[in-house]
């Protein structure tokens, strides 16, 4: 029997492009430093990792050729060396798998927090997610983060608006993503120099303002209408422990609604699509950031239990999302027919224990995600990415630990869990618990690879939830 060569042995890889006009081109894959391609021989470690892609290969495959099985031909040329081998150099964990790269990425990340150059000034705006993003990733790493509690406090005291929510920056309108963000970094900040920053009333019109007659919500005043801006109103009301009643101003008590959940399980039942993915808004196409914003606004508007089975067709949803997972490469995409991206780690695979809470357990391949995650998206300089040929950012690293998290822990729904907090409004997402690790059959990480658990709903530590929720759970009136 031969010795197996490696992938690129057998088809040299080709740096991914798109394959459309250039002057219309959206990057696949940006220049970077981890140009790889090996003709040699498998070592023995190489050969098992041969073995398992080949095992979790699609066995059927269609022989047209389209611009499109291209491009998804010439992905895999990109990222299969680092799944058979380790282009990259890392140490490696007992299973031969490149061991979670912990000093690089916190080196990354502390810079992702300093000081920026002029030429971001383009990403001015984005500054609350920045901050989210690698606030998150420090937690999710194990650090200490207590340090950035002031300056955390300040900057968002500069990027509230007088008129309530949160925008990019000083003088900037307010934004229920920046808003969303915002309320999660004073939330892991902690303190109550962070909790007493937040003008709850103020927000609380502004939420009142973003609420539609047809149960919605827009993300900013004359916005887009979709489901983020649902999922993104009902994390900050259930944190902030804000009334559910809508203010006397809001437009859509012009309408006959008077609370801001009236409609809203009905609306996210609307963006649920033919294929049994959820969309932006009714009649869009499905896709997974939209699907994990639809499930997280079920799960805090009431049990998973509960709310998934009556809004949603399960069954269908199951299939859709398992179907996003990619093989071989076993991290996930975002829509049908697109190409893996470490970022879906998340969107996708944060979706699995809020599904599991309200059917079975053992639904998803986790090891094939963290393999992907471990092997496929470490930067070599440090952080984490889309896939292998792009470069590392604070939005990457976030969600593939996030995605790491959700592989390695068991998350749990139990009622009995904290019955002392969450017992008011949009309480349900407060039962949550980590319990244990996973304990299937795993390959892949060793316990140096362990992440911090992530709260499956509001994607940040459960002590910072929790503490949130109760300091405005005793705190009287706004």
């Amino acid at each position: 029997m031969a010795v197996p060569l490696r992938f690129s042995a057998q088809a040299p890889s080709s740096r991914l492009t798109e394959i459309i006009p250039e002057s219309d081109r959206v990057e696949e894959l940006s220049d970077s430093d981890d140009e790889y391609e090996d003709m040699g021989t498998a070592t023995v470690e190489e050969q098992a990792h041969i073995a398992y892609l080949d095992s979790v290969r699609t066995p059927i495959r269609d022989t047209l050729e389209t611009e499109t099985s291209q491009v998804q031909d010439d992905t895999y040329g990109v990222i299969l060396p680092y799944l058979e081998g380790n282009p990259n150099d890392f140490s490696l964990n007992a299973f031969g798998v490149p061991k979670l790269q912990r000093e690089k990425h916190v080196a990354m990340l502390k810079m992702v927090l300093g000081d920026y150059p002029g030429k971001f000034a383009m990403m001015d705006a984005s500054r609350p997610w920045i901050l989210y993003w690698g606030l998150q990733s420090m937690t999710a790493l194990g650090l200490d983060i207590s340090g950035y509690q002031k300056r955390v406090a300040h900057t968002f005291s500069l990027a509230q608006h007088p008129e309530g929510g949160y925008g990019g920056g000083y003088g900037q309108l307010p934004h229920l993503a920046c808003t969303y963000a915002a309320v999660l970094s004073l939330a892991m900040a902690s303190g109550t120099e962070a909790y007493d920053s937040i003008h709850r009333r103020a927000l609380w019109h502004f939420l009142g303002r973003m609420k539609q007659a047809d149960g919605g919500f827009t993300m900013a005043e004359g916005g887009e209408e979709d489901i983020r801006g649902a999922f993104c109103a009902v994390v900050v009301l259930s944190l902030l422990n804000l009334p559910l009643d809508l203010p006397q101003d809001a437009p859509a008590r012009k309408h006959g609604l008077t609370n801001f959940t009236d409609g809203l399980g009905s609306w996210v039942s609307q963006c649920q699509s033919w294929d049994g993915g959820i969309s932006a808004a009714p009649g869009n196409e499905a896709h997974g950031a939209y699907a994990f914003c639809g499930l997280g606004c079920l799960a805090i508007i009431g049990p998973p239990t509960e709310t998934l089975h009556k809004y949603l067709d399960i069954p269908l949803l199951t299939h859709w999302l398992s179907s996003r997972q990619c093989s071989p490469e076993g991290g996930y995409n975002g829509r049908t027919n697109k190409l893996v991206d470490g970022c879906y780690s998340h969107w996708v695979g944060g979706c699995w224990a809020i599904i599991e809470a309200a059917t079975t357990t053992g639904v998803w391949n986790r090891t094939a995600l963290a393999r992907y995650i471990l092997a496929a998206c470490q930067e070599k300089k440090g952080g984490l990415k889309d896939k292998p040929g792009k470069h590392s950012d604070a939005y990457h690293t976030c969600y593939n630990l996030a995605g790491l998290s959700a592989a390695q822990h068991r998350y749990v729904y139990d009622e009995d869990i904290n019955r002392g907090i969450g017992m008011g409004n949009l309480g349900a997402a407060y039962h949550w618990k980590t319990d244990g690790l996973y304990e299937g059959k795993n390959e892949v990480w060793d316990d140096g690879d362990v992440v911090r658990a992530v709260h499956p709903v509001f994607v940040i530590p459960y002590m910072a939830v929790y503490e949130c929720r109760k300091y405005f759970e005793e705190k009287e009136g706004f």
